[in-house]
């Protein structure tokens, strides 16, 4: 075999194992978005016991419950204007991008805390008016169910259901 064949040969194998990494990485990525989307994984307690928190965590928290909780008067009554929607969900997704920057949970608990904070991204992207037909209160609504989990999912002394 010539060099030169055994070149073309070479690139080929490249090119095959490249486009084939590409759809691998394709196929994943379309997985982990679609992940996003409904949370697969089921919230579980720790051994019959909530799941310890951290300061970070129990401040966040708070923080978004008072959030929707200032909220549901409008909300509840239908006078809920699509800015004050985009308001709320701002306000829930920066809370989450603190909690993911500065929360130091242990491992098997940040996992079930990560159900619980996908249920919210996922609350604000409806807030947010992403899902075409889908009213905005249900995002509101799915927010609030999250953050009733929370509180029976993880310790976090005076939570308060909403």
């Amino acid at each position: 075999m010539h060099s030169s064949e055994t070149s073309l040969r070479f690139a080929a194998f490249v090119v095959a194992l490249a486009l084939a990494a590409s759809s691998a990485a394709l196929a994943a990525t379309d997985a982990h978005q679609h992940e996003h989307g409904k949370s697969q994984a089921t919230l579980v307690l720790d051994q019959g016991k909530k799941w310890q928190t951290d300061e970070v965590a129990r401040k966040s928290m708070e923080a978004m419950r008072a959030a929707v909780a200032a909220d549901l008067k409008a909300i509840h009554g239908g006078k809920q204007t699509d800015a004050q929607y985009a308001a709320l969900a701002a306000k829930l997704n920066g809370e989450v991008a603190n909690m993911v920057k500065n929360c130091k949970l242990g491992p098997k608990a940040d996992e079930q805390f990560h159900v619980v904070l996908t249920e919210i991204l996922a609350a604000t992207e409806i807030l947010e008016g992403k899902h075409a037909g889908e009213p905005r209160r249900k995002g509101a609504e799915q927010a609030a169910r999250a953050l009733n989990d929370y509180g029976r999912y993880f310790q976090h002394p005076g939570w308060k259901r909403l």
